[in-house]
C-alpha cells in the first residue's frame, strides 16, 4: 500500500510452520480456504477482516475464527513490518559463516546466547557442512561491521573461524514457506 511519500510499506505473515506430510503435524489439516487465507495474510497483514473474508469467500465471523485457529496453532505466529534498511542508514548487510571450537565445553550454549544479545544479527542459523552457523548481519558502515566482528564475534569463546560475505544486491526476498509447500506439486499456494 503506497504512503503518501511514495514508499511502498509492505507487513508479512510469519508463518512459522506447514508441513504436507501429515505425520509430522497431526493437529490440523490446512484446506484450501486456510491456504487462500494465509496467502492474502502474506500478501497483506493489515488487510481488514472484511476485505479478507470477502477475498476468501466467507462471512467475516466465520473469516475471523479459521484466523484466530491459525494463530492458536502456531500457523501464523505474528505480523510484522518491513523496514527499509538502507532509509534507516543500515548500509552494510553480510552473511557471516561460523566455525566453532567443540574442544571447548558449552560452546554450544554460549554462543547461542551471545547471538541473541547481538542486535545486528538479524538471523541466525545452525547448519551442517564445514561451518556450524550462519548469520544475517546489519550494520551501519564498514566501520561498525569491522568492529561486530573484531571485538564480539571473534572474542566470543570458541569462535574458530569467521568467513564474511557483503551483500552487494538482493534478488529475492519474498519468499513465501506457502510457495515451498507447493514447489513439488507444481501449483501455487
Amino acid at each position: 500500500m503506497p504512503r503518501p511519500d511514495g514508499h511502498v510499506s509492505h507487513r508479512i505473515v510469519w508463518i512459522d510452520q506447514i508441513f504436507a506430510d501429515s505425520a509430522t503435524n497431526t493437529d490440523m489439516t490446512l484446506d484450501p480456504i486456510d491456504l487462500r487465507i494465509l496467502t492474502c495474510l502474506q500478501e497483506n497483514g493489515r488487510i481488514s477482516n472484511q476485505d479478507l473474508a470477502d477475498k476468501v469467500a466467507l462471512s467475516p465471523s466465520a473469516c475471523l475464527r479459521r484466523v484466530r485457529l491459525l494463530e492458536e496453532q502456531g500457523v501464523i505466529g505474528g505480523y510484522r513490518a518491513w523496514f527499509d534498511a538502507e532509509r534507516l542508514g543500515l548500509e552494510i548487510e553480510a552473511i557471516v559463516q561460523v566455525s566453532m571450537r567443540h574442544d571447548l565445553e558449552g560452546w554450544h550454549d554460549t554462543f547461542n546466547a551471545a547471538v541473541q544479545a547481538w542486535p545486528e544479527v538479524l538471523t541466525a542459523y545452525v547448519i551442517t557442512g564445514d561451518s556450524n552457523y550462519i548469520l544475517r548481519v546489519q550494520a551501519r558502515n564498514l566501520k561498525h561491521y569491522s568492529d561486530f566482528i573484531v571485538n564480539r564475534l571473534y572474542r566470543t569463546p570458541g569462535v574458530m573461524d569467521i568467513r564474511s560475505n557483503i551483500v552487494l544486491q538482493r534478488i529475492k526476498t519474498d519468499g513465501s514457506p506457502l510457495a515451498a509447500l507447493h514447489a513439488d506439486q507444481g501449483g501455487k499456494a
